[in-house]
């Protein structure tokens, strides 16, 4: 499913899309809608802080998963960090897990496997659905 955001300056594929990686954060045209980017799991609307904000953690916390290679956000212009809600819940997943003592390393493996897994069942389950009439 290539789950590892540190593939550094290229793009990933997550659940069937592109998801790109630090250094090519694509912008917007004007034909794009402001509405559309609500609803975009991938858009990196949330900087460092109010992530770390919203998770409970420190922004210490958010650079040690992008070294482990968990997360890797998109830059702004300026080049700061941006993270995504799809990111923000794979973090939020690896805090759960730091808690539970698994050190941060571990935890970034075994979110990306099991992120691979739910990707392979997905993909299983549309290749055994019938076609449509």
């Amino acid at each position: 499913m290539g789950q590892r955001r540190s593939a550094a300056g290229g793009d990933t594929i997550a659940h069937g899309r592109i998801v790109h990686t630090a250094g090519s954060t694509p912008g917007f045209r004007a034909e794009d809608r402001f509405e559309d980017r609500f609803d975009d799991e991938d858009y990196p609307a949330f900087s460092m802080g109010a992530a770390a904000d919203m998770l409970g953690v420190t922004p210490t916390f958010l650079r040690a998963l992008g070294a482990a290679g968990l997360i890797e956000p998109l830059r702004s212009g300026g080049g700061h960090r941006r993270y995504s809600r799809y990111q923000l819940r794979l973090a939020a997943r690896a805090r759960e897990l730091v808690d539970q003592g698994t050190p941060v390393e571990a935890a970034c493996r075994i979110i990306i496997l099991e992120d691979q897994l739910a990707e392979a069942l997905r993909i299983n389950d549309a290749r055994d659905r019938p076609a449509g009439p």
